[in-house]
């Protein structure tokens, strides 16, 4: 039971479903399904790095770091659901993934300055530095006008 969890959980959907949409034009591009995963991983890292930053004793010194936190998890959402997106592109996805890749960035930086007391925020800072550079890649393939 437990190998068939770990492979469960392992699994995302960004690929088959870009490529089961009826407007997909060709294969997959590798960039944006890695970005849309590395947006949610990174929502995911974010909100838990937040919350076990609320349960460290020295909570206050934290504060910057859980907004940061919490502000990152909620863009990486948005621009994984965003650049999810095949239809009616606008160029909000090329906006939004910017915008990730900025704060991604701040996040990172503020995590790393906690990163050899808390383990999470070592965890987080990671999380983010990928989904920064999965944003970069995938702002390569996105036209003005939207994914092209």
């Amino acid at each position: 039971m437990r190998g068939r969890l770990q492979r469960q959980a392992k699994t995302m959907h960004a690929d088959p479903m870009l490529k089961a949409h009826p407007q997909a034009n060709g294969p997959t591009d590798t960039a944006l399904v890695r970005c849309i995963e590395a947006c949610f991983d990174c929502a995911q890292a974010c909100t838990a790095c937040a919350d076990a930053c609320l349960a460290e004793p020295m909570v206050a010194e934290l504060t910057d770091c859980i907004r940061l936190n919490l502000d990152c998890a909620d863009l990486c959402v948005v621009a994984g659901r965003i650049a999810s997106r095949r239809t009616g592109a606008d160029g909000a996805a090329r906006a939004v993934l910017d915008a990730c890749q900025t704060l991604c960035a701040l996040c990172a930086q503020t995590c790393e300055a906690h990163a050899q007391m808390h383990d999470h925020c070592r965890i987080c800072a990671d999380a983010c530095r990928s989904c920064e550079a999965a944003c970069a890649a995938a702002q390569a393939i996105v036209s003005p006008g939207g994914i092209s």
